[in-house]
C-alpha cells in the first residue's frame, strides 16, 4: 500500500512540474504554430525585378523574402508582420554584401525612420534593400508575473509533494 501511495505521490509531482514548465522558444519565435517559422515568403511583383532578402530575430514572421527591387527596410518590416513586443527597436542591423565583396553593417534606430525628419540638418534616410540583405531585428525575452508565478509554483508543488512523501514515509 505504501508503494502505490508513494507512486502517486511522485506521479502527481512530476505531471505538476510538467503542467507549469516554461516552454523553450528559440530566437525570433513567439506564441503562433513554431513549425511556421523560418519560411520562404513570396510578395513579388511579376511586373518588376525581384530581390531575395531575409528577416531574422523578433519578428512574427521570420524567413527568406521575395519582394520588388524598390522596397525599404520599413516596408519589410511590415511584411514580415511587424516586430514582437521583445524586439529592441533601437538597434535594427542591415546586414550587406557590397559589390565589391565587402561586408557592411548598417545601425538603424526603428524610431528614426516613424518621424518627420525632413527639418533636420542631416535627415535619416531609410534605407533601401538590395539583393542578399539581411534584417536583424535583436531583442531578448521579458519575463512577466505570470512567468514568475509559473516557476515558483512548480517549485513550491514538487517541494509539498516531496515533503508529503518524506512524512508518510517516517510513519
Amino acid at each position: 500500500m505504501k508503494k502505490i501511495i508513494l507512486t502517486g505521490f511522485l506521479i502527481i509531482a512530476v505531471y505538476s512540474l510538467n503542467l507549469f514548465a516554461q516552454q523553450n522558444i528559440q530566437l525570433g519565435k513567439g506564441a503562433r504554430d513554431l513549425s511556421a517559422s523560418g519560411a520562404l515568403y513570396d510578395y513579388s511583383d511579376p511586373n518588376a525585378i525581384n530581390i531575395k532578402v531575409m528577416v531574422w530575430g523578433y519578428v512574427k514572421f521570420p524567413g527568406q523574402y521575395i519582394i520588388p527591387a524598390n522596397s525599404n527596410v520599413v516596408s519589410l518590416l511590415s511584411l514580415a508582420g511587424g516586430p514582437t513586443q521583445d524586439a529592441e527597436l533601437d538597434a535594427l542591423k542591415l546586414f550587406r554584401i557590397n559589390s565589391d565583396s565587402s561586408q557592411s553593417i548598417i545601425n538603424i534606430d526603428y524610431q528614426d525612420l516613424l518621424g518627420d525628419n525632413s527639418s533636420l540638418s542631416n535627415p535619416v534616410l531609410i534605407p533601401k534593400l538590395k539583393p542578399g540583405d539581411v534584417l536583424l531585428i535583436p531583442g531578448s525575452p521579458k519575463w512577466y508575473f505570470k512567468d514568475y508565478f509559473g516557476i515558483l509554483l512548480s517549485v513550491v508543488s514538487a517541494l509539498a509533494s516531496i515533503a508529503a512523501v518524506l512524512v508518510y514515509v517516517k510513519k
